[in-house]
């Protein structure tokens, strides 16, 4: 197998940025989801919630080594933002669940995002992603990550896409729709995707190893509602969602690709042999 694409996603459900290479730390790559955003009741506000925050392009040095401050905010029609790391108290914010730990980036961060998103939204920095602990049983007390929905690394394989796909015509075929065009993996905002191997292999792996750094998988991940949202669009539809319940569907989670935990630390590349077993 082969590492085809690498994603880094700096602000939580923001456009995705694909990046050659990427430094591998414990709570995953470097910079990815880092930032969210939050609403007047301090609760996480994504694209689920907010489809255009889709169209807002977040960069750091990691993923443009042109960006000089900690995050550069743009979107089309606005001048472009430069946030610093902040350094004010800390809040508590909700992400689901849980209560993290973070810190707020401040009035302009959050001017620009109200004027770009015409919501009230406010800016968030994870200073500190050891204090994030993961989902029970599925994990080891040291494992953390910033502001993920549930591990540090997603994995997605082209070979369970293509077979998603072949599914997804059948479907379209057996209602008498019109065929459908292939669905993009970045439906899925997986940080790694690797080609190579058998469609849904990566239910049977239990460690991926990428160029030199070692990963374990966690569990599979279970879909939510983002993936029927087309980024181009903004406009949600019933697929994958209609056709992973049918071929995909475990304990009430429709599921597709991977959650790993890194094991080591290091740099990996697009190109990068990917082994698993």
């Amino acid at each position: 197998m082969r590492l085809v694409r690498l994603n880094v996603h700096p602000l939580k459900s923001a456009a995705i940025r694909p990046v050659g290479s990427a430094a591998v730390l414990a709570r995953g790559l470097v910079d990815d989801r880092s930032w969210m955003l939050v609403g007047p009741d301090d609760r996480l506000v994504s694209a689920r919630e907010l489809p255009a925050l889709f169209r807002v392009v977040a960069d750091t040095p990691a993923t443009d080594p042109t960006v000089s401050s900690a995050l550069r905010l743009r979107a089309v029609g606005h001048r472009d933002l430069a946030v610093d790391l902040p350094g004010g108290p800390e809040v508590l914010v909700h992400l689901f669940s849980l209560d993290l730990p973070a810190t707020p980036a401040g009035p302009e961060a959050d001017a620009w995002l109200r004027d770009v998103l015409g919501t009230d939204v406010r800016l968030v920095w994870c200073h500190d992603p050891t204090r994030r602990r993961l989902q029970p049983g599925f994990s080891s007390p040291a494992d953390h990550t910033a502001f993920a929905d549930s591990f540090p690394v997603t994995v997605a394989s082209l070979a369970s896409l293509r077979r998603l796909d072949d599914w997804i015509l059948e479907r379209a075929l057996e209602e008498g729709e019109e065929p459908p065009e292939p669905l993009p993996v970045e439906r899925f905002r997986a940080n790694l995707v690797v080609d190579g191997d058998e469609p849904f292999a990566e239910d049977r792996w239990a460690e991926v190893r990428v160029g030199e750094v070692r990963f374990r998988v966690a569990k599979p991940v279970g879909r939510c509602v983002m993936a029927t949202l087309d980024p181009a669009t903004l406009r949600t539809a019933k697929e994958p969602t209609r056709t992973l319940a049918r071929h995909r569907l475990v304990d009430g989670r429709t599921l597709f690709a991977a959650h790993l935990v890194p094991l080591a630390e290091g740099t990996i590349r697009v190109g990068d042999e990917v082994t698993a077993r």
